[in-house]
C-alpha cells in the first residue's frame, strides 16, 4: 500500500487538468469552500500543521472516476 499524498488547491487543479478536467482558480476554490450547510463539493480539509486546504490525491481521482462511472451507468441509448 502506498502512502497517501496530500495536495493543495493548486496541485489538485493540476491533477484534474492532467485528467482533462480544466478548472480555473475560482472554480477550484469554490469546490473547496464550505457551502451554507458546512459541506464542501470535494473532500478538502484544513491541514492541522500548515493551516491550508488539502486533499488526498487518490481520493480526488477516485471522486472523478466514480462520478464518470455513475454517469455512464445512468446513460440510456435511444
Amino acid at each position: 500500500m502506498t502512502q497517501p499524498q496530500y495536495i493543495d488547491l493548486t496541485e489538485a487543479r493540476q491533477v484534474l487538468a492532467d485528467m482533462g478536467v480544466n478548472l480555473n482558480e475560482r472554480q477550484m476554490k469554490r469546490a473547496a469552500d464550505l457551502d451554507a450547510h458546512g459541506r464542501r463539493k470535494l473532500p478538502f480539509f484544513i491541514d492541522p500543521i500548515e493551516g491550508k486546504l488539502k486533499i488526498e490525491k487518490q481520493t480526488l481521482i477516485n471522486v472523478y472516476r466514480k462520478r464518470q462511472l455513475d454517469a455512464e451507468n445512468r446513460f440510456t441509448c435511444g
